[in-house]
């Protein structure tokens, strides 16, 4: 038995005209986009700078697609937002097992580059912070963190300004003849959403006939899908800088994991969890 298999004739190996798989990705930048800061260079940081770079290349993703659903939602096409739905979730479910790889690195390992990194922080994310925005999460103040970076700046005004996927479900509802609240459908965007007691019954009524509703039904539990796993993601990494640092400050300046514990009470579709006390409850 060969400890080779051979090359079958129809493989392109010339790439002096030809495009390669290398030019395509721009693998070359790409790989040399890691630059650790430490002295002497630590060999754990390159771990550190990919584990965040990889998650920032998700959550590239992930806005794209979130944009896309908030377009197919404002045109009815609820089958293609959908599918948007699942694919974010899928990409949920790789950043958060991403976690279990940093948290390989231990806090003394961490230690020795840690101070290196100077006031950088995952809080810094303006990805992150246009995803919560999308969702409805939305905070005018972050804002002023990105003056400094004016395509940063843009893509956050821009999802500050225009109705969140939610936003976007709600109208979508109401243009379906369910009886979703008029002061909600034309409530200031660019506010964060707030609980609207007045819409759990318009939920209650799509899950006690599910059947007569199921494609909008189906919408409703991906996106509780989509929160839950949002918090997942929130609980990996509050545990794992718990893991790392302790109880730290943060080197953004925050108070570290108790700022980030905060954030698992935050929720992005409050009526789709209030439902579930109402459901089969006699009216």
């Amino acid at each position: 038995m060969s400890a080779q298999r051979p090359l079958e004739d129809g493989i392109v190996q010339d790439f002096k005209v030809n495009l390669s798989y290398g030019e395509y990705l721009h693998l070359d930048e790409i790989l040399n986009a890691q630059h650790p800061v430490s002295v002497p260079e630590h060999h754990d940081e390159l771990l550190f700078i990919l584990q965040h770079q990889t998650s920032e290349l998700w959550l590239k993703l992930v806005v794209h697609e979130l944009r896309a659903v908030q377009q197919h939602l404002a045109k009815d096409e609820l089958r293609p937002a959908l599918k948007g739905l699942a694919r974010v979730k899928h990409i949920q479910r790789t950043l958060t097992e991403q976690w279990s790889v940093l948290a390989t690195l231990t806090p003394s390992e961490y230690a020795e580059f840690r101070s290196f990194l100077g006031t950088s922080s995952g809080f810094q994310s303006y990805q992150y912070r246009a995803i919560e925005f999308l969702l409805g999460n939305k905070d005018r103040r972050m804002l002023k963190i990105f003056d400094d970076h004016p395509a940063a700046l843009t893509l956050l005004q821009d999802a500050l300004a225009t109705p969140s996927v939610y936003d976007e479900f709600l109208h979508f509802l109401a243009r379906r003849g369910h009886q979703v609240p008029v002061e909600i459908l034309q409530r200031d965007v660019t506010q964060p959403y707030e609980y609207q007691a007045d819409l759990v019954p318009v939920f209650q009524h799509i899950y006690e006939n599910a059947e007569q509703n199921w494609d909008v039904y189906e919408a409703c539990e991906e996106l509780v899908d989509l929160e839950e796993n949002f918090q997942l993601w929130r609980f990996r990494h509050l545990k794992t800088v718990e893991r790392t640092i302790g109880f730290k400050r943060g080197t953004g300046g925050s108070s570290g994991v108790s700022f980030l514990k905060a954030a698992l009470d935050l929720t992005f579709f409050p009526e789709l969890y209030a439902v579930r006390t109402e459901i089969g409850v006699p009216r």
